[in-house]
């Protein structure tokens, strides 16, 4: 009996794969080979995309760890970028410059101002197949944060900031937001434990004020896959605000949770479940 072309490929691939584990004795192998030969495989489909995390104001990719530990654990590769907080037109370039040294297929996220940097960094990279957004901004193009927060009741982090003034090396001057040390626990991370929000009061990232007032000039969101969690005790974001840009998008997935401002610390693994629906629908597809 004649063997055909496909089926000698198929035998040689198992029968390197079956001599590679003899050698090596390690199961991973094996799997890997038979997902090549079209042997039962985890992944539902598609190429597993890289999930890359962005942060938002008064926090550093570290707020991440979490979250992606987890994402990890998945199997999952994983990038957390340093966000500047230097304004919408500086970070979404950063940010857009960063995507394109990322290969192959990107589950983008962002938290909190992160959503916005996103939202204008991913316009016109394919390679971004979803978006995430974790008690977010969204706003489209020629909005602001501050202008579309307008439309709602303010939260209660409004009354919390603290300017601090700043130079730049070319002689330049600027205006820095922080959050009041003795009221971040409150506005911004009420459902962690004070041990933890005192030491992100004191090494918080600040955010140039000029954020607030960036307009975006680009929105991913109204062409890519959204999905989005809300945190319904958050005191940064109004979660009604949250609730509206999920519909705005046509969110494909909109998850509610009891959490603050900072579900992403306090609740990485409900976050981490999000990104993964929004990953595994992409490789459905």
């Amino acid at each position: 009996m004649r063997i055909s072309w496909k089926s000698r490929r198929d035998l040689n691939i198992v029968r390197w794969g079956a001599a590679f584990l003899a050698v090596s004795g390690t199961a991973s192998v094996l799997a890997a080979v038979m997902a090549q030969s079209g042997g039962p495989s985890g992944d539902p489909g598609g190429e597993k995309p890289t999930i890359v995390l962005v942060h938002g104001a008064f926090t550093d990719a570290s707020s991440w760890n979490g979250v992606a530990e987890r994402l990890q654990k998945n199997g999952y590769r994983v990038a957390a970028p340093a966000n500047p907080l230097r304004g919408i037109p500086q970070d979404s370039t950063y940010l857009a410059s960063f995507l394109e040294s990322v290969k192959g297929p990107i589950v983008l996220v962002g938290h909190s101002y992160g959503g916005e940097v996103i939202s204008q960094a991913s316009v016109g990279n394919d390679n971004v197949k979803a978006l995430v957004y974790i008690n977010a901004i969204m706003p489209d193009v020629d909005e602001s944060s501050s202008s579309l927060s307008a439309n709602f009741a303010p939260p209660e982090l409004t009354k919390a900031l603290k300017q601090v003034p700043f130079r730049n090396g070319d002689g330049t001057t600027g205006t820095d937001a922080y959050i009041q040390p003795d009221r971040l626990h409150l506005v911004f991370a009420e459902d962690l434990p004070t041990s933890r929000t005192d030491i992100l009061a004191v090494t918080q990232r600040p955010i140039a004020l000029s954020a607030f007032t960036d307009k975006l000039t680009g929105a991913a969101w109204r062409n890519k896959p959204v999905y989005a969690l809300v945190g319904k005790q958050d005191r940064a974001i109004n979660p009604s605000l949250e609730r509206f840009e999920a519909k705005r998008a046509n969110a494909r997935k909109t998850v509610e949770i009891d959490s603050s401002h900072v579900s992403l610390l306090s609740q990485p693994e409900a976050v981490k479940n999000l990104i993964v629906d929004a990953a595994e629908d992409y490789m459905r597809k």
